[in-house]
């Protein structure tokens, strides 16, 4: 199993040049594991797509439905305060925003706080420091 965050499952929802590295990801590990607020982040990103004109209705739809496709076929750490407390620790020891620190707090609770051996799949810079400093393998970044 695989900890993936938003910014890694986008691109397995709309085709854009990092589709390839993360169905590659998705290829040798299929069991994905996310955040509670992940599907959220993921529409918001689908949605903004949609004010801006970058896709077009038809894409925006097809993304919509391979969301809820994606989302059937998933894992979920769900919110809880000892994710919110992995959060907080996280945001006073990386630079980290709000929604990435509950990203890597949702896979420091699913590892029980030993993240040694455990994959997180991101595409986000700032968070694969972060969850390499914590001891996770990353993928993507």
């Amino acid at each position: 199993m695989t900890f993936w965050d938003s910014s890694a499952l986008v691109p397995l929802i709309v085709e854009e040049p990092a589709s390839a590295v993360v169905l590659g990801i998705l290829e040798s590990d299929p069991d994905i594991l996310i955040w509670w607020g992940t599907p959220v982040e993921c529409l918001s990103a689908i949605s903004r797509w949609e004010r801006e004109s970058e896709l077009a209705t038809g894409m925006v739809e097809r993304a919509r439905v391979v969301l809820q496709d994606l989302l059937g076929h998933l894992h979920e750490i769900l919110a809880s305060e000892e994710v919110r407390g992995h959060a907080e620790r996280l945001l006073l020891r990386h630079p980290l925003r709000a929604a990435d620190a509950l990203q890597l707090a949702a896979a420091m609770t699913w590892t029980r706080s030993r993240p040694r051996g455990h994959r997180f799949c991101t595409l986000d810079h700032r968070l694969a420091r972060a969850a390499r400093e914590e001891g996770f393998q990353v993928l993507g970044a």
